[in-house]
Order: structure tokens, then C-alpha cells, then sequence
């Protein structure tokens, strides 16, 4: 597929909406994006490389190019996201609900950098997924305690900060914590963010960098979504017991942290892909939260308004998209955020006419399938309707992925080994 200049007119709708998917995608990946960030090589001190995310094995590989040598470490990504290392030991681990590989992971990484002196330097590569792939519960807590409280987060509707700030104070390794058992080496952050805001106390629930909320903030969300936690978990919130490092604390002050992928980078990517098809673009946002059904139908308030009025942009143009929605489940059906979003997108369009969107989530996985999302057109419903499906009945099962295979129109990448969150764009013609 080809990326230069060319008019609306020689460009198809799924190559153009697939093209600028495979550019958000390609704009973090890891080779890219790692190597400008990593610190010299010590002059006589170990140089020891841990991490945690879908991303984490492919940035270890890059960091391994960079160097030209093997290098010491520990890295834990999901399952089927390993890559080969020279030197650095690719351990893969369970993602969204935790597994015995990820806290076993998590205990090694722990006891790797225990003892490391002054000169020693640490590159902590992270990134979205980091959180479930780094397991280890705080005193009194058992795995499946854990398991427990990340299945009932990821079905009660809380945001991404909400999940994070409880993960951060019901753990052994996140919060800060990692970080502080670095010391007294220096800690080199390298961060890819999958959150809104980029904030990077909620990339993996925040190991490598201290955290300023507290067990009180843990306890309150706890309480407004009614999460029905363990004996030991409560006990651990209220009295404080969980309390996470501060960024103030001295055991913070070698650290260093880097920012080398976010969203905003992989829109803009896809923003000239469709720049250069000709396209007016506009991003909309990079950081947009909220229940993915309530955007799609705000979304598609906006794509009309620009069919019919022409405002608040002309047509043609592209409208895009990234930041991490939420799913609140009703059913039992196979779904993800990206394809609920559109789901609700064709129901409130109704067929609208010259309207065409993708949405996927950039690590090539939407929920917990292997599915990254998928397309709609102005004949989505139309085409359900005449092989005896409805988009409204499967938006209600909370069955995305079901409905999209029906019709051959998912997304499908295979690990994409980054990940910068949920990609959207609606183009109009």
C-alpha cells in the first residue's frame, strides 16, 4: 500500500482508512522511537535492562542494536509478543487477567536489581499492558486476589487512572516501588504511553516513577463503583498499609524518565497519511475517555453535522481519534472497546451516506481477542439486515467482534509489538 500523494478519487476507503491505521502503528514502534533515549554505556559499572508491556521485548531488542553487545536483564510481555534478545531474558506472562508467569516475572525483576551500587545503570523499558504483566501483590494478597479485583475492574466502567490507581496500592512492584528497589544505581525511564494525558504513573500502573495519590483515593474508588474486594485488600486501603513511593522520595532522585512514544505521534502519522490522499484532517483528540457506545454516538452527532451543514468542517475530510474508552458489559458477547465504538457509530448513523470509519487498538488486540478492530460503511446495516443480523441486538450483547466476522469486515494485524492505545478515524466524503 502505497503512502504518497494522490487525490480522494484514486484512493479506496478501506486502503486510505488502513493506511492510516498501519501509520499510527508503525510511528511507535520500537526500533524507531528507542534508540535516541538510551544512556551510555557505563564506564564501569553493569548496565541491567528490565521492563514490562506488549512493547517491552521488541524495545529490548532495539536497545540490544543500539549497544551492538548482549546485554543483562529481564522482560516481561504478553503472550505471543516475545522476540529474540542476545542477552536480555524475554519472559511472557498473561494480559488483561494476570498469571503465575507475570508474578514469578516480577519477583525475578525485583531480586535482579536488589544490591546494584552507584555506578550501575538501569534502562526501564515500559509500556501499556505493563500492569497485568506485572502481578506481584502486596503483602496478604494471594494471585487470585488480584485476578479477582482486575476482572471486576475491567467490567464495572472505570477509567484507566481509576484501574491504575487501585493496581498501584494493592502491589509489591508498582507505584514507585520498582523504582525505589533500584537504588542507589541510576534508573533510566524509556516509556511508550497507551493513556490519556500520558501521565506516567498510569503506564503500567506506574513501577519505575513515583505516585502521588493515595490509599484514601484507592479506598473512594473502591467505594463509588460498589467493587466487592478481599478482607486483606480493604484492610490494605484503610489503614494505609499500601501506601505507594512519592515522587519526593529519596530513593527517587537517579531516576530519569522519557516520554519516546505517545499517542499524539501516531495520530499526526496517520493525519498525513490522509493529508497526502488529499484529505482535509483533524484530530479531535488524543486523550478522548468515556463509554465507548456514548462516543460513537457523539461521534457520529459530529460526522453528521458535517454531511448536512458542512460545519464544523467541509467535506471531504478525516476526522481523528485516539484515548482510551470504557466498556460497561450488559452481555455475554465477544467484545472489545474499539469495536463497541463502532457499533454504536453505524447505529446512530443509520446509513448515513459518504460516511466510512476504522477503529483498532494499536497493539493488535481489542479486549481480549486477537482482533484489533474493524470498518464501517454507509451499507453496514443494511448488509447485517440482509444475512438476518442486527447492529442494535449485538451493541446490547456487548458482541462486536461477533457481528464485524459476521460481515468480513474485522481488523486483523497479529501482534503489532507497540502499543499507543485505540486509534479512530472517520473518514467523509
Amino acid at each position: 500500500m502505497t503512502t504518497g500523494k494522490t487525490t480522494p478519487a484514486m484512493t479506496t476507503t478501506d486502503g486510505l482508512l488502513r493506511a492510516m491505521f498501519d501509520a499510527a502503528v508503525s510511528a511507535a514502534q520500537p526500533d524507531i522511537c528507542v534508540p535516541p533515549h538510551l544512556p551510555r554505556y557505563p564506564a564501569t559499572g553493569r548496565l541491567v535492562v528490565i521492563g514490562a508491556g506488549k512493547a517491552s521485548a521488541a524495545m529490548a531488542r532495539a536497545a540490544e542494536a543500539h549497544y551492538g553487545r548482549p546485554l543483562e536483564g529481564l522482560v516481561v510481555t504478553r503472550y505471543g509478543y516475545a522476540v529474540d534478545c542476545d542477552g536480555i531474558e524475554i519472559v511472557e506472562a498473561a494480559h488483561p487477567v494476570p498469571d503465575a508467569a507475570g508474578r514469578d516475572a516480577a519477583e525475578r525483576m525485583l531480586a535482579l536489581v536488589e544490591g546494584l551500587g552507584p555506578d550501575d545503570v538501569v534502562v526501564c523499558l515500559i509500556s501499556g499492558g505493563g500492569s497485568a504483566l506485572l502481578p506481584l501483590p502486596a503483602d496478604d494478597l494471594t494471585l487470585e486476589d488480584k485476578q479477582q479485583i482486575n476482572r471486576d475492574l475491567l467490567r464495572c466502567g472505570a477509567t484507566i487512572d481509576e484501574m491504575n490507581c487501585l493496581r498501584r496500592h494493592m502491589s509489591a512492584i508498582k507505584g514507585g516501588r520498582l523504582a525505589a528497589a533500584c537504588h542507589p544505581a541510576t534508573l533510566v525511564n524509556l516509556l511508550i504511553s497507551d493513556v490519556p494525558g500520558d501521565d506516567p504513573i498510569n503506564i503500567a500502573s506506574g513501577p519505575s516513577v513515583g505516585d502521588p495519590t493515595t490509599c484514601a483515593d484507592a479506598l473512594e474508588i473502591v467505594d463509588r463503583y460498589g467493587l466487592t474486594l478481599p478482607a486483606a485488600a480493604r484492610q490494605i486501603l484503610e489503614t494505609g498499609a499500601g501506601e505507594s513511593v512519592k515522587p519526593d522520595d529519596p530513593r527517587l532522585s537517579t531516576v530519569t524518565t522519557h516520554m519516546i512514544a505517545a499517542p499524539q505521534q501516531s495520530l499526526e502519522a496517520a493525519a498525513n497519511v490522509a493529508a497526502q490522499a488529499g484529505y482535509a484532517t483533524h484530530i479531535l483528540g488524543d486523550s478522548i475517555e468515556g463509554e465507548a457506545s456514548d462516543v460513537g454516538i457523539v461521534m457520529s452527532g459530529i460526522a453528521s453535522q458535517v454531511v448536512t451543514h458542512g460545519q464544523p468542517f467541509a467535506k471531504p475530510c478525516v476526522l481523528i481519534s485516539g484515548g482510551e474508552t470504557t466498556v460497561t458489559l450488559r452481555g455475554d458477547g465477544r467484545g472489545g472497546r474499539n469495536v463497541e465504538f463502532l457499533l454504536s457509530l453505524a447505529v446512530a448513523l443509520n446509513g448515513l451516506s459518504d460516511v466510512y470509519a476504522i477503529a483498532g487498538d494499536t497493539d493488535g488486540v481489542d479486549g481480549i481477542e486477537e482482533i484489533a478492530g474493524a470498518v464501517i460503511r454507509p451499507d453496514t446495516l443494511a448488509r447485517a439486515m440482509a444475512i438476518g443480523i442486527s447492529a442494535k441486538d449485538f451493541l446490547i450483547r456487548n458482541d462486536g467482534h461477533s457481528f464485524f466476522e459476521r460481515l468480513g469486515d474485522q481488523v486483523i494485524t497479529g501482534p503489532t509489538l507497540t502499543n499507543v492505545n485505540d486509534f479512530r478515524a472517520i473518514l467523509i466524503l
